[in-house]
């Protein structure tokens, strides 16, 4: 259903601008996709009384266009004139008013037209026209911004277009002075935690015309899947190594940003293992878990972080029994690509308020350094260096498990310098038999008879077959070919 327009003003003075305003919206490309409109003279015959088809016509219009000139126009009983009573009306129902003002000269203008246009440039933003091109070009942007405004046609990043339907009244207020109070602690954030909320959201970029923007209602909103449904995160247990159904243990997570963030981390931290030291260590028995926590946030935030907001799709984490993958929807920002994020590089955000947000309250930082840090706690864990996949609109950080735990060596009957050679090829590119044999000061054969040991045995994958070029390399795979649990 197209948005009708209501056309007002003086009909005899100002009948060449109705009409051409009517004739460029009805022939303009994009606005006649979403615009019809009511002009009385196009109404037919009638016994119904002027006055009463005017007003209910406002009533019915979800926009109403004032054009006002130098007449006032014909005065009822009380004194006013037709024009000034459908913007009356219109201001009393809510209607956006787009008011276009016909010349530069008020003091030619009879006065009550100059009481009224003042009145409206009390209220709103009026637009000055000599010519109908003039007319047609102001008339256009503001039309095309009302269109934004909505939500009807974007522009805009997607962040930064406001909220369909949404309301500072969506705001959690709470959450708003929460985030403020930590903000000011972890990155000295400036404003004071008596702001008012709308002030914070300013200052945050994350209002359009005292519209919340879709970020607001993200990172704020008292129930953001309301608005955008999408914006969740589903979060899955296997206990295999691909993906089955029934899903053996399902989650679906909502609310704001930053408690996804929070609830999925907690997920993927109560699927992993994790040993419990001793109090000769600290005060408090120390848990230790198979991947670094900072690893998983990394992985999780930079998902909810970057992810395109626009597609339908929903952040995924899949935690298997040889590794945890994390799936948002979304390419990486050029020129960013898989292999840059091995290497130091800049800080591209897909949605900079966003990341604003979530930088103050320092779930990320802003220098590029996340990948990074993942790759180095992982192989400080003695664990393999995580992947970074682009799959079409797609991309994927996976970071790998240790299947090989202390339960399966000990099924495996490794002896002491086999499982060193565990360590060693977990954390390097590759190791040769040259490098066992002088790690562990045996000779040749008795290197490739246990290499080769633990080639049979799924915890080596031997590349190459004979020669100087041959080596080995850790099977972080192991449990898709050998299936030697968890």
């Amino acid at each position: 259903m197209k948005i009708r327009i209501f056309i007002s003003s003086v009909q005899k003075e100002m009948a060449e601008e109705r009409h051409a305003v009517a004739d460029f919206i009805r022939n303009d490309p994009l606005l006649s996709r979403f615009f019809d409109l009511f002009l009385f003279e196009e109404l037919p015959a009638s016994d119904r009384h002027a006055d009463a088809v005017y007003l209910t016509e406002v009533e019915h219009a979800a926009v109403y266009i004032g054009l006002f000139g130098n007449e006032y126009g014909f005065e009822d009983a009380e004194g006013i004139s037709p024009t000034e009573r459908e913007f009356d009306l219109a201001t009393a129902t809510g209607k956006p008013r787009l008011i276009f003002v016909k010349g530069n000269d008020d003091k030619v203008r009879q006065s009550k037209m100059q009481s009224l246009i003042r009145r409206a440039g009390q209220q709103l933003i009026r637009k000055r026209f000599v010519s109908i091109p003039e007319l047609t070009t102001v008339l256009y942007s503001s039309l095309v911004d009302y269109l934004e405004v909505c939500g009807i046609i974007q522009n805009r990043p997607f962040e930064e277009r406001p909220c369909p339907e949404a309301t500072l009244d969506d705001i959690d207020a709470q959450a708003v002075s929460d985030f403020v109070r930590l903000a000011r602690s972890e990155r000295q954030f400036p404003l004071s935690l008596k702001t008012p909320t709308a002030d914070v959201l300013a200052h945050l970029h994350l209002l359009y015309d005292n519209h919340p923007t879709n970020a607001a209602i993200l990172l704020f909103g008292r129930d953001p899947q309301r608005f955008l449904p999408a914006t969740e995160v589903r979060c899955m247990h296997f206990h295999g190594t691909e993906i089955q159904r029934p899903v053996p243990f399902y989650r679906i997570f909502k609310g704001m940003l930053f408690e996804q963030v929070d609830m999925a981390v907690d997920f993927v931290m109560s699927k992993i293992n994790r040993s419990v030291g001793t109090r000769a260590e600290s005060m408090q028995a120390p848990v230790r878990y198979e991947i670094p926590p900072d690893v998983i946030r990394e992985a999780v935030v930079n998902a909810i972080a970057h992810r395109d907001y626009s597609s339908a799709g929903v952040v995924q984490v899949s935690v298997f029994a040889d590794r945890v993958e994390v799936w948002n929807p979304g390419r990486l920002t050029p020129p960013l690509t898989p292999e840059s994020l091995r290497h130091p590089h800049g800080s591209i955000a897909r949605n900079p308020r966003i990341c604003e947000a979530l930088f103050l309250a320092r779930y990320i930082e802003k220098y590029g350094t996340g990948t990074l840090m993942m790759i180095r706690e992982s192989l400080a864990h003695a664990l393999p260096e995580p992947d970074f996949v682009q799959r079409g609109g797609e991309f994927t950080s996976m970071v790998w498990r240790d299947w090989l735990t202390d339960k399966v060596i000990e099924s495996l009957a490794l002896n002491d310098r086999q499982r060193q050679a565990v360590l060693i090829a977990k954390t390097s590119e590759r190791l040769s038999n040259r490098d066992y044999q002088k790690a562990f000061s045996v000779s040749k054969p008795t290197a490739s008879r246990e290499l080769e040991e633990m080639v049979r045995k799924g915890v080596l994958e031997k590349i190459g077959t004979t020669g100087k070029g041959t080596y080995y390399v850790f099977d972080r795979k192991g449990l898709i070919k050998g299936s030697k649990g968890s």
